[in-house]
């Protein structure tokens, strides 16, 4: 589905933001994409998108260079940015206009994610909420049936309960041929949901796992005493306790905190390299 090769980037040849990045994508999966504010999440599916183009190596979507922008290629990718601009026109009016030139796009699941959603198709772009916005987009972009639909910071300006809905929507719309990318910062909104794992920091790839994997090796407890640095990966302090990510060894499997697990790569990356390499 997706395959980088070799991918440099700059906004200015003094300070490159990625250089040399690999990552080859199968399609099926819901991907997560993490990193700290400026870590290049956005740069990243923007290029991914078609959007900017690498300063050296390439990217390959679905069979096609995103830079060339073909019809054809714009046809399987779908991306709900963070910031987006809207017509002042009504839901269904949007529908008949931009549709069409989504081949398998559906009507049915279309009115089924806005009656999820609690939107309607006769009421204007304009006057919905930030967050309604985002629940038309990712609906239009859920029937489109695209191969790659991207979604960034999706959930920003979305309350508890839809937070909920976005999950179970998602998680209900992916196949085999299709792929989602979800790159955010709030990871604690997409546990249980992403799966492969893809942490970027310092313009590199530094971490890129699914939860089996991640479950296998790893353990992340909660615990009264300072923790001992036999395996020790990461630990924080916690309401007069201890949050603590170790190697796994023989312990027994425990729940996977992506919050934690992100804190322990960004600072520890050398040992969840060795870790994971082993």
């Amino acid at each position: 589905m997706i395959q980088i090769d070799q991918l440099s980037f700059g906004y200015s040849k003094q300070k490159p933001l990625f250089e040399q990045v690999n990552l080859v994508l199968p399609p099926g999966n819901i991907y997560g994409l993490l990193g700290k504010n400026g870590a290049g999440k956005s740069t990243l599916i923007k290029m991914i998108a078609g959007l900017l183009y690498p300063t050296q190596g390439q990217i390959e979507v679905a069979g096609f260079q995103p830079k060339d922008r073909y019809p054809e290629f714009l046809r399987e990718i779908y991306l709900v940015a963070e910031e987006f601009y809207l017509p002042s026109i009504r839901i269904d009016r949007f529908v008949k206009m931009y549709s069409p030139f989504y081949p398998r796009f559906d009507q049915e699941r279309f009115e089924g994610y806005l009656s999820e959603f609690q939107l309607t198709q006769d009421q204007k772009l304009s006057a919905l909420s930030y967050g309604q916005k985002k629940k038309f987009l990712l609906s239009f972009g859920l029937a489109t049936d695209c191969k790659l639909l991207i979604l960034d910071e999706p959930t920003n300006g979305l309350d508890i309960p839809s937070k909920s809905q976005f999950r179970k929507v998602v998680a209900n719309a992916i196949h085999e041929e299709r792929s989602f990318m979800i790159s955010t910062h709030q990871v604690r909104d997409m546990e249980n949901l992403i799966d492969p794992i893809i942490i970027l920091d310092e313009g590199q790839v530094v971490f890129f796992q699914d939860y089996a994997s991640v479950s296998d090796k790893l353990t992340f407890t909660r615990q009264a005493n300072p923790p001992e640095e036999k395996g020790l990966i990461y630990s924080e302090s916690n309401f007069g306790g201890h949050i603590v990510v170790k190697e796994r060894g023989s312990e027994e499997e425990t729940h996977l905190s992506l919050e934690l697990l992100f804190n322990a790569v960004v600072s520890s990356k050398e040992k969840i390299r060795d870790i994971f390499q082993n």
